[in-house]
């Protein structure tokens, strides 16, 4: 890392979302995240894996709200998170499959052909999201 380098990584990921509930289920219940507060009358969760802080916000009407276009909208592509290996990779895939609201985009496989390891689905309210299982 260079000394110049201002930043120091991510403090957290901010997603609205059009159910604040059943994506706040998605990170608690399948990824095993940790709610760490929230504010009700915004309304929001903060939640974290230990590494990351994720927070949700409500989309004020869902109903109208524009779901994401990751070819025609400026913005968050797709964001990613780490797993311990490709043991885990795969258990994730297969927990993902049976979830309620996600949408697996591709299964595990090699990231450029290295030894990289990665899937990317779509999660609850339409956010694509990327699992990484790093070399090594």
């Amino acid at each position: 890392m260079s000394d110049t380098t201002i930043t120091e990584g991510a403090h957290h990921i901010g997603l609205t979302v059009p159910d604040l509930a059943k994506t706040r289920s998605f990170f608690v219940d399948t990824l095993g995240f940790q709610q760490i507060g929230d504010v009700p009358d915004y309304p929001a969760v903060f939640l974290t894996d230990g590494t990351t802080m994720i927070t949700l916000w409500q989309a004020e009407n869902p109903d109208t709200a524009v779901p994401f276009d990751r070819k025609n909208v400026i913005g968050l592509h797709h964001f990613a998170l780490k797993v311990g290996g490709n043991g885990s990779l795969e258990e994730l895939h297969g927990m993902l499959q049976a979830t309620e609201d996600v949408e697996v985009e591709f299964a595990p496989e090699s990231l450029g052909g290295g030894a990289t390891h990665h899937m990317m689905c779509t999660i609850p309210g339409g956010i694509r999201m990327e699992f990484i299982a790093p070399a090594g």
